[in-house]
């Protein structure tokens, strides 16, 4: 089953007065036209539907575990506490979505069971990477934006911010699968460059440090940006923009086939399978060009 959804952000961001505003982006966004164009297309402009997965909705179940632990007082941050959190967070979401309860089965089966089970585990490894009790996030989910000289507005939700006495900032992203290997470093950092690059344009400090934390083999990945990173992202990201809007104007939204084709949910209308994508709908706005950021 898939649903249609609203962006987040969408819901959120702020009206942008007086200003000629081109467009705007997020990382994922961003990230799905570099991997596959018309990936972006069907996510962004045809706005398809796609099947809810179970590793999907464990990592929005888990982030919002996480999210939530930190409402507690620190000595009450244990694991144990976590693991009591997971199930509750589950049927939330299920009474958000009630479509969610057929992908897994019924309560008490044995599919739900083993995938809570797999949950457990995936949050048991975030104790053995990071002390709660010893962390005061200054801000969680938080919606980020910044509108660039370029008139593009950058937005997106970061996981988490730690703000240490002297004022410097970290960046803290949770990832529930595993790290990836160096070739594809470069990649996953490039959200939190995003991210890094909205916070220096909105208080005007450049992070001190951007984390990864990838669950699902228990890996930290740091990285320690500073301006000339952080001025190449810009122009890295306005040189998508401008990719995508090309692409737009000329309706060629090429298929890129690689890897990342066998957990696409659109291979049946893929001209690079043999399918034909449907027909494009009516231009929209491209303020609004914009789908879900889910947690990974």
């Amino acid at each position: 089953m898939g649903l249609e959804q609203e962006s987040p952000a969408v819901r959120v961001s702020t009206p942008v007065d007086g200003v000629s505003v081109l467009g705007a982006l997020s990382p994922s966004r961003a990230g799905d036209f570099m991997s596959c164009p018309l990936l972006y297309r069907f996510r962004t402009i045809d706005k398809l539907p796609e099947p809810f997965s179970p590793e999907a909705v464990r990592g929005t179940v888990i982030h919002k575990v996480l999210e939530d632990l930190f409402d507690l007082p620190a000595a009450d941050r244990t694991q144990e506490q976590a693991a009591d959190m997971l199930e509750p967070a589950w049927e939330a979401l299920v009474e958000q979505e009630p479509m969610l309860s057929e992908m897994l089965g019924a309560k008490g089966g044995p599919e739900i069971t083993a995938w809570l089970a797999n949950c457990r585990s995936v949050l048991t490894r975030y104790f053995s990477l990071e002390d709660p009790q010893r962390l005061e996030p200054a801000e969680r989910e938080l919606y980020v934006e910044a509108l660039l000289d370029s008139k593009l507005l950058l937005r997106g939700f970061v996981d988490r911010i730690d703000v240490a006495p002297d004022g410097s900032i970290r960046v803290v992203d949770y990832k529930s699968g595993n790290a990836p290997s160096e070739m594809f470093e470069a990649k996953a950092l490039f959200q939190m460059k995003f991210y890094a690059l909205v916070i220096w344009k909105t208080r005007g400090i450049v992070p001190a440090m951007l984390q990864l934390v990838y669950l699902g083999n228990a890996q930290i990945l740091r990285y320690v940006p500073d301006e000339r990173d952080l001025l190449a992202t810009q122009r890295k990201v306005e040189a998508v923009w401008h990719a995508i809007r090309l692409a737009e104007e000329t309706s060629d939204w090429r298929p890129n086939p690689g890897r990342q084709c066998s957990w696409c949910a659109h291979q049946a209308i893929c001209p690079a399978w043999g399918g034909t994508p449907p027909p494009l709908p009516e231009r929209p706005d491209p303020v609004d060009l914009e789908g879900p950021d889910l947690p990974e």
